[in-house]
């Protein structure tokens, strides 16, 4: 299941499609990331189980993920 996910999500990037905050947080939720509560700089810190880092996502959940950002939160969530 995850490496269905995980091929779906390396095909978006490839593909440069565009995805909002508030799709990226439901697919990384469903891979064990959460929400710690936590603040750094106004955005809120997320932590993951499978790489154990903690990363920041954005408060802005219908905003478009720059590709970089999506890069660095997908290799910081243990999705790519």
């Amino acid at each position: 299941m995850i490496l269905i996910f995980v091929s779906l999500l390396a095909e978006l990037i490839k593909n440069k499609c565009q995805m909002k905050y508030s799709e990226l947080e439901k697919k990384i939720k469903k891979i064990g990331c959460n929400d710690t509560g936590k603040k750094m700089n106004g955005h809120p810190l997320w932590y993951s189980p499978i790489t154990d880092k903690y990363f920041k996502m954005s408060n802005h959940k219908s905003e478009e993920v720059k590709k970089g950002t999506l890069q660095s939160i997908l290799k910081d969530s243990g999705l790519k």
